[in-house]
């Protein structure tokens, strides 16, 4: 008989990563400064379905930032 409780208790003390580990994982990555410990946290414990969201979000305020940033400079330029 299989011994009960030996992987399953480790497995179950690993946890996710936090949200705010998942933002600052993902904020180092969009700049290109994550380190190669992080980098390997995020696969081991992070799911990639919220790697891709945090992605998507974190583009979306990217844009939004240069078009806001643009629309100011054209405000204020008379344009």
């Amino acid at each position: 008989m299989a011994k009960s409780g030996g992987n399953d208790d480790e497995s179950r003390q690993v946890r996710d990563l936090s949200f705010w580990e998942l933002v600052k994982s993902t904020s180092s990555a969009f700049i290109g400064v994550q380190s190669n410990a992080n980098r390997e946290r995020d696969f081991s414990r992070g799911k990639i379905s919220h790697f891709i969201w945090m992605g998507l979000l974190f583009g979306l305020l990217f844009v939004g930032t240069l078009v806001g940033v643009v629309q100011l400079v054209m405000h204020f330029t008379g344009n």
